[in-house]
């Protein structure tokens, strides 16, 4: 397998062509370090999300990890094997770019987080602390408060009042959510980046009224020591045609003003054509009820807002060429504008992205044949209790460590695809929330163990909740498993040092960008 130097990677990542850096580390361990542009790419998912995230198989690919080589000669095997023909391993990963005396991030989605505070000291974006809207409140302000954050997130703890307008949502719904020019918007997150982000798109698209975003968010409100409602479902309502009109008027400006380009049908179906040359992204901005509803075909869901917070979860390949589809214009140039902003040249959007033959449903999940010698059979719910009855087959549970903790099946026991354990010829029952990477765990398990007897759980875990039976709650007996990254109130502890740890955390970014020169933001004056 070919390796790349440090110095070379160096020189790759600025010069300006295709590159994907993968980091085949589990999300806990990469969120600790990690160079400032690479992809958490998990070698235990790599079957599960290369096609989709990696669409050119022609694509230069670096792999890496903590320096070991292990996981990155593994990744590198496997992903020959589904087809990509140009990937490198990074000599001596992270432990060589360290000694080399270059920056070392930590935590998740850092270039978009790292984006947000860089908006807020360019643009000067309006704020309030907790304690000044708390007041407003109380003082019966005219008020709207808007939760940008997708509906899982908001029903899980939100502002007093709030109402959910995702990211994108918010240009294209606020004009019949605060009619009056006068009533004051204060825009929320869980800490800082979709407010900042959601706040500055209003003062961008040019409303008329009051704007703020509320300093550190839900976290912020919490730390002043203010309620949180839970299991809300106010979210803010389709907009009205007037509303709609409004928002492509206001979206228009914005793109003119960052040079946000549109393609028709006759340019996509070119680069289309040039996608075994160009690694091309189809990205369905608008809301996932409205995707599911009918989508481009090839198009995968990207909601605005959370494209910009997190786009390294939605594209790997840097200076790939992404194409931004929704149905009036509003939500496409308002993402677009940031992405252009982010360093994204050749983030365009499609006009007329919704006409002709549309999908629905998710979009198809392409994954690798697993070879018939390594396909586990199944066993049902009435199958594992007589089996649990007769005797004690080995149960592992493949869900993330957090939701095992939350709730698992009885007696099971945690494990991740990085770290099987040995099964030793025993008859093994996997189950978990996503049945293809069972499939592929147990498929693991065979091909070390050809004695062990390996099943998977039909359903698996959905299955015995949706049939109503008992679970057990406590975390694995890892004491730190690092399989996926744990937000500040995932944590165990006190809640809110972790709170303001990484709200520290978030507004030093800006100043470790300015020693990375990888990557840097656009300003427009």
């Amino acid at each position: 397998m070919r390796e790349i130097s440090v110095a070379a990677l160096k020189r790759a990542l600025r010069g300006g062509e295709e590159l994907a850096l993968l980091d085949l580390r589990e999300e806990g361990a990469f969120a600790k370090e990690h160079l400032l542009l690479a992809r958490c790419f998990p070698l235990s998912r790599v079957e599960l999300i290369a096609w989709q995230l990696l669409p050119r198989r022609s694509v230069p690919i670096v792999v890496m990890d903590g320096g070991e080589g292990r996981l990155a000669s593994e990744g590198a095997a496997r992903l020959t094997e589904l087809g990509y023909s140009d990937v490198s391993l990074l000599s001596g990963g992270l432990a060589a770019w360290r000694e080399a005396g270059h920056e070392v991030f930590s935590g998740v989605n850092v270039p978009s987080k790292a984006f947000g505070e860089f908006v807020e000291i360019t643009y000067g974006t309006p704020r309030l602390p907790a304690e000044e809207v708390k007041a407003m409140v109380d003082a019966g302000v005219d008020m709207v408060i808007l939760d940008s954050r997708p509906f899982d997130e908001f029903n899980l703890m939100n502002i007093p009042g709030g109402i959910d307008t995702p990211g994108a949502e918010l240009v294209h719904r606020v004009a019949d959510l605060a009619p009056n020019p006068e009533t004051t918007l204060v825009v929320n997150c869980a800490g800082r980046t979709r407010s900042i982000i959601g706040c500055q798109s209003l003062v961008n698209a040019g409303i008329p009224n009051p704007v703020y975003a509320l300093k550190d968010g839900t976290m912020g409100w919490h730390l002043a020591g203010f309620d949180l409602e839970r299991g809300q479902d106010r979210v803010a309502p389709i907009p009205s045609a007037t509303a709609v009109k409004m928002a492509q008027e206001r979206a228009a400006q914005v793109a003119e003003r960052f040079g946000v380009r549109t393609i028709d049908r006759a340019t996509l179906a070119r680069w289309q054509a040039e996608a075994e040359h160009r690694s091309l992204y189809l990205l369905d901005v608008r809301a996932p009820e409205e995707f599911l509803a009918g989508h481009l075909p090839g198009s995968v869901s990207a909601p605005g807002g959370q494209l910009v917070q997190a786009t390294d979860e939605y594209v790997a390949v840097l200076n790939a060429r992404l194409v931004l589809i929704d149905d009036n214009g509003v939500r496409a140039k308002m993402t677009a504008s940031w992405l252009q902003q982010m360093g994204w040249r050749d983030a365009v959007v499609l006009d007329g992205g919704l006409t002709g033959a549309l999908e629905t449903g998710p979009a198809p999940r392409r994954l690798p044949t697993i070879p018939e010698p390594l396909r586990a059979a199944t066993v049902s719910l009435a199958e594992l209790q007589g089996m649990r009855e007769r005797s004690a087959p080995m149960m592992l549970d493949l869900a993330t460590s957090l939701t095992f903790r939350e709730g698992h099946i009885p007696g099971a026991v945690w494990a991740s695809r990085a770290s099987l354990p040995d099964v030793s010829g025993r008859d093994v029952i996997l189950t978990g929330d996503d049945l293809d990477l069972c499939r592929f765990a147990a498929s693991d398990l065979l091909r070390s163990d050809t004695a062990a007897q390996v099943r998977v759980l039909e359903g698996g875990n959905p299955a015995w909740r949706a049939a109503g039976l008992p679970l057990e709650s406590g975390g694995p007996a890892e004491a730190d498993p690092q399989d996926v990254w744990y937000k500040p109130y995932d944590e165990v502890g006190s809640i809110e040092d972790h709170m303001r740890a990484y709200l520290t955390w978030e507004v030093a970014l800006v100043e470790q960008m300015e020693r990375d020169p990888d990557l840097v933001f656009k300003r427009y004056d």
